[in-house]
């Protein structure tokens, strides 16, 4: 077997993963596609804006530039984490549909999503969730005030035997890690853009941020809904960047950047972008690391320097499990591009991230109780309230 190789670009190391069997053997049937063969980055624990920060932020910039998505290392507490969260994943779906069934929220787009409930571009797909938004109590002032999205997330009763750990406990000591490195990863991208430092992280106070906890049955074991052999279709995802770990059966299929691909998901949808289109890349599993892709706010407030990058997922031969962390601004963030921050930008209206993640969650779950809800109660109309456009006002 060939170790795998170790070298320097500019000040800061990246190790290449290699492995005995050709790592395009796991692509799904059906699909054709180049195979990505990614470096896999070291972050630093912490982002100074020294030398060496700098460097890596380039490189990193580069890298989406070039390939759409970056692959970056776990750290030792990653992996157990990484280990817990993924058992977590397969105890839960595992579970017979009459225990998933009610872990559903009327005021939340929290909880179970059963295969077939979620549409792409008007079909839908295979794939089983469990979403996490931010876990609100009822009586916290902004979900006793009705606001739209917010309210608590539906976790399933009951632990793990093999782990001792609730599946709540497990997704969360698993996000949380990863929005530290999300933090770190906006911190990098401003070095590497040269762009005041907090640029990107002053919209992340009270991120949104949320996570899909996600089950791929095999191509021989669907509920006849759907298209056949199609898990998630093409899209773009709605906010900064999002940071996936997969599991050992491959599914994942990005584009890559391209001057003849332009597109602006909050302007018009992306949602089945090229779906059966040549030019797709897929992007291996590799043991012990993340891939991190762009989404829509990142393209927006960049002015397409980074661009978020189109992505769907295949159905293999065995189910796979994966879990995808969105990093995000907060709720109430009106984002605007680099260019346009200052007094030049009073005319500006930027984007309202809420309004941009309800708009694209009601598309996708048109017929779901949460949906029905913000409707019925004219929830989605506060959405042009001024406190849900002004980052913090909940706090006062």
């Amino acid at each position: 077997m060939q170790k795998p190789r170790a070298w320097l670009i500019g000040p800061y190391r990246a190790i290449a993963q290699t492995k005995e069997s050709d790592p395009g053997s796991s692509i799904p049937p059906g699909h054709r596609a180049d195979v990505a063969a990614l470096p896999t980055f070291l972050l630093p624990s912490n982002v100074t804006g020294s030398a060496h920060d700098r460097s890596l932020g380039r490189a990193l910039v580069a890298q989406w530039q070039r390939e759409g998505i970056i692959q970056i290392a776990m750290t030792n507490t990653q992996r157990q984490l990484w280990k817990d969260a993924l058992a977590a994943n397969r105890a839960f779906f595992a579970r017979p549909h009459v225990e998933k069934a009610p872990c559903v929220d009327p005021l939340s787009y929290a909880g179970y999503i059963a295969s077939g409930e979620e549409v792409t571009a008007g079909i839908a797909d295979y794939s089983e969730i469990f979403t996490v938004t931010k876990d609100l109590p009822p009586e916290d002032p902004r979900v006793r005030a009705r606001w739209p999205c917010h309210g608590p997330c539906p976790w399933p009763k009951g632990v793990d035997q093999a782990t001792g750990l609730t599946m709540k406990e497990a997704i969360t000591r698993y996000t949380d890690n990863l929005g530290q490195q999300g933090e770190n990863l906006l911190g990098l991208i401003e070095l590497g853009l040269g762009v005041q430092p907090g640029s990107l992280r002053k919209y992340t106070r009270d991120g949104w941020h949320h996570t899909r906890v996600l089950r791929f049955p095999a191509r021989n074991a669907t509920n006849s809904k759907g298209k056949e052999g199609r898990g998630i279709g093409s899209h773009t995802d709605y906010g900064l960047l999002v940071i996936a770990g997969q599991d050992d059966v491959g599914g994942l299929f990005i584009r890559r950047p391209s001057q003849q691909e332009q597109f602006a998901n909050w302007k018009e949808s992306a949602a089945g972008l090229r779906e059966d289109d040549d030019g797709w890349v897929y992007v291996p599993p590799v043991d012990g690391v993340h891939t991190v892709i762009l989404g829509d706010m990142m393209q927006y407030v960049t002015r397409n320097k980074l661009m978020a990058t189109p992505h769907k997922v295949g159905l293999n031969t065995r189910e796979r499990n994966a879990i995808a962390y969105f990093h995000e601004p907060s709720f109430q963030a009106v984002l605007k591009p680099f260019e346009l921050v200052g007094e030049a930008t009073d005319n500006e209206p930027g984007i309202h991230y809420g309004t941009h993640f309800t708009n694209m969650f009601m598309r996708n779950y048109p017929d779901r109780i949460t949906t029905k809800t913000l409707l019925a109660e004219n929830r989605y109309g506060m959405l042009q309230v001024p406190e849900l456009r002004t980052m913090d006002s909940h706090l006062a």
